[in-house]
């Protein structure tokens, strides 16, 4: 019998590193690309970042058209619209900078002009027909890793809730994963995106699709996050530090992407879309509260889990382990500057029943290492007023 569970592990082609923003021409040349829709946001573009990739385009004759009709939290119709200007403006590839908005509503963009229909259809785990054109994603956050993942999360507007599309084909084609663009992120979204992507690396390694591979990235991303993050939200302007978080993101990027996540995600879509609220300052408010959860149905995970952020564990008891990680995690979120509840945020106990339902149905559930009943979720969002 074999000793490990057969396991698939996808990755796009990336490079990492400082300067890497700069191959954006060279690859969009690679991919053929005569007219590229660059879809990015205000805020990156306010900060500089778009004027480098629409030269580099130039230097090798290739137009762009650009497309920054976004908001935080991309929804359904934002989606729709840029599919149009795609369409309209006859262009044969996306290349994406910005953060995971920006880079969720890339990939939306695409599965609409390859499948011809509304991006409300592709909701759920490998729901799409024909693959979007050729994606380019250059991150300007530490993060989402959206850049890499199989991952698409889009605000249903109807229906105030964030929607998971769970595919192989939204794998972007290249990422160029270059630390200098995130030197422009405020302290909040250093320490939102940098929870965030704790929280990815911490759900894929208690996951139930976890496998060896995906281990080895989901520890390295805790440790590099724990180290860092604290200086990126200090000092903007420590390279190294961004470097370390960039680094961490990706590689917390590699294990949710293959392994899935759970029920913080589940939680923190269907927050988000109900309050618009950034996802990373969702994931932080209710980590603490899954990981306490959780941590009966995977004591010895979460103890390794401990281990990569440093803690001394030695002679400690499953309850003592569980009160010591619980207590760090939010010690960490409150001293990188989210602080207070739900509650703060205008969530009421009435709305627990809606975001609860819409929870319950999220992807990113069935991989929890515990099994959530609709009365544990309830309970859950009532902790984290």
């Amino acid at each position: 019998m074999s000793l490990y569970e057969m396991r698939k592990f996808v990755a796009p082609e990336f490079i990492f590193g400082v300067g890497s923003r700069r191959r954006v021409g060279y690859y969009a040349r690679n991919l053929m690309a005569r007219r590229v829709l660059i879809v990015s946001d205000p805020g990156v573009i306010a900060a500089g970042w778009l004027r480098d990739v629409q030269a580099d385009l130039s230097e090798v004759g290739i137009e762009s058209v650009v497309f920054a009709a976004i908001t935080p939290n991309p929804k359904d119709h934002e989606v729709m619209a840029g599919a149009l200007v795609y369409a309209r403006e006859h262009c044969d590839v996306i290349v994406a900078i910005g953060g995971g908005s920006v880079m969720d509503c890339a990939k939306g963009i695409g599965l609409v002009h390859a499948n011809g229909c509304n991006i409300l259809a592709f909701e759920g785990v490998d729901q799409v027909a024909v693959p979007g054109p050729p994606l380019i994603c250059i991150p300007t956050t530490a993060g989402t890793a959206a850049d890499i993942s199989q991952f698409c999360i889009v605000v249903n507007t109807q229906d105030r809730y964030k929607m998971a599309i769970i595919s192989k084909t939204v794998v972007p084609d290249v990422a160029l994963i270059d630390p200098e663009t995130t030197l422009t992120m405020p302290p909040y979204l250093t320490a939102c995106t940098g929870l965030d992507a704790l929280t990815h690396a911490i759900e894929a390694y208690v996951s139930t699709a976890s496998s060896p591979v995906v281990d080895v990235h989901a520890l390295a991303a805790i440790t590099l996050i724990w180290k860092n993050l604290e200086k990126a939200v200090a000092q903007s302007s420590d390279l190294m530090a961004r470097e370390n978080m960039l680094l961490g993101s990706l590689h917390a990027g590699l294990a949710f992407s293959n392994a899935s996540l759970g029920a913080v995600h589940a939680l923190a879509h269907s927050l988000g879309g109900f309050l618009d609220l950034p996802h990373g300052e969702c994931n932080a408010l209710l980590l603490e509260h899954v990981v306490r959860f959780n941590m009966t149905a995977a004591p010895d995970r979460y103890s390794q889990v401990g281990l990569a952020m440093g803690i001394e564990m030695r002679g400690m008891t499953e309850n003592e382990r569980l009160k010591k990680i619980t207590a760090e995690l939010a010690a960490l979120r409150i001293r990188v500057g989210i602080v207070d509840s739900l509650a703060k945020r205008g969530v009421r106990s009435a709305d627990i029943p809606e975001l609860a339902g819409h929870a319950i149905n999220d992807a990113c559930l069935v991989t929890n290492p515990r099994h959530a009943k609709l009365g544990d979720i309830k309970v859950l969002y009532g902790e984290a007023l």
